[in-house]
């Protein structure tokens, strides 16, 4: 592709009603409107923005991040409004529960598969009938999605299959040249991507864990069932032709290193301890440099001549998941050839960096 100049425009959540701000985001605005390419903050991660609704500015997307075709992508939008240009309602009890979750978690972490309106390009969802929809909570991407007034298509910031972006950084280390605009705004305040579900008449379909836990949209949603792809796509290297869901690609995030993720015993200190060092020093072994992701207060080996990032408190998974691919791109950037790190616990936002952590070591 064609070398771009990309520009850092930034902008302060807290400043966002100021001169400087609000002629930022104008002219981040101006540049999705015109077809262009702009990474911008979610409460999640950073996205790889362009007009929803434009067939050329989706393509340049897939283009930057050489993203497959059979991948889709979620679309992003500002009000109930820009959810009509992309989405067709469900008559019913199902569209009753839809709308009970949009009120209840949007702006927010939920991404939503729902029957795609006829103007959004095939390119968005695979060839699928139904589109990803979220509204994010960050103000900064809704100022830029209002501003812009159109729907805005963007899967994360980062080439693909690597490790997500959290900060404008991670995206100029990955699409530097590539994209039009990032819009710095700051460390994104989750750090993992949105939970995708699809409701249905009789359940609801959870195809990637997330930011907002399963537990709380089962209360509303019903029963969840978590997709399971297909033997073969588990079992085989070969491309699929196209996925369900944004998300469930089964070999994505990951870093250069090789990453081993740890299983670790949550309830009991001597056994979680033990099992840690054991893992720690077996890849130690040899002439490869270690990393690892090193919650505060955890044991190393005497004897541990590697790198270590400072994960943060094992028991709060909010700043473990805020933290999680800061820190993989952290020790990349350290000349690790191997990360060591812990499992947290298949519940909450453990589940979605477990999610996260196990994709990223099939991907290698």
């Amino acid at each position: 592709m064609t070398e771009k100049n990309t520009i850092r425009l930034t902008v302060s959540p807290d400043t966002i009603a100021s001169p400087a701000a609000q002629r930022d985001l104008a002219q981040a605005a101006e540049v999705l409107r015109s077809g262009g390419t702009v990474a911008f903050p979610t409460e999640t991660v950073y996205g790889l923005g362009a007009d929803a609704l434009n067939p050329a500015a989706v393509e340049d997307i897939f283009l930057a991040k050489e993203r497959p075709a059979w991948d889709p992508v979620i679309v992003h939008v500002a009000d109930r409004g820009m959810l009509a240009e992309v989405a067709v309602r469900i008559p019913g009890p199902t569209q009753q529960r839809i709308d009970t979750l949009i009120d209840k978690f949007w702006p927010g972490p939920l991404t939503l598969l729902l029957p795609k309106q006829s103007a959004v390009p095939s390119a968005v969802t695979a060839g699928r009938p139904l589109v990803g929809v979220r509204m994010p909570a960050h103000p900064v991407a809704l100022a830029l999605i209002a501003a812009a007034k159109v729907p805005v298509a963007a899967p994360s910031a980062n080439r693909f299959g690597h490790t997500s972006p959290t900060t404008a950084q991670h995206v100029l280390d990955d699409l530097d040249g590539r994209i039009d605009v990032v819009l710095d705004a700051g460390p994104a305040w989750c750090g993992v991507e949105s939970t995708v579900i699809e409701v249905g008449e009789q359940e609801t379909i959870l195809y990637r864990p997330g930011a907002i836990a399963a537990e709380e949209i089962e209360a509303i949603a019903g029963p969840i069932v978590l997709y399971q792809p297909p033997v073969a796509q588990q079992a085989s290297v070969a491309l699929p032709e196209s996925l369900p869901s944004p998300g469930v690609d089964i070999r994505h995030y990951a870093p250069k290193a090789c990453l081993i993720p740890v299983e670790i015993e949550i309830n009991e200190k001597a056994d979680r301890q033990t099992g840690w060092l054991r893992a720690v020093l077996e890849q130690s072994r040899g002439s490869r440099k270690v990393g690892v992701m090193l919650p505060a207060g955890w044991p190393l080996p005497a004897a541990f001549s590697g790198v270590r990032y400072a994960w943060g408190n094992w028991k709060n998974d909010r700043e473990l998941a805020q933290r999680l691919f800061a820190g993989l791109r952290a020790l990349d950037a350290m000349g690790a050839d191997v990360i060591v790190c812990p499992l947290p616990s298949p519940f909450g936002l453990g589940s979605a960096m477990r999610d996260r952590l196990l994709k990223a070591a099939r991907s290698q």
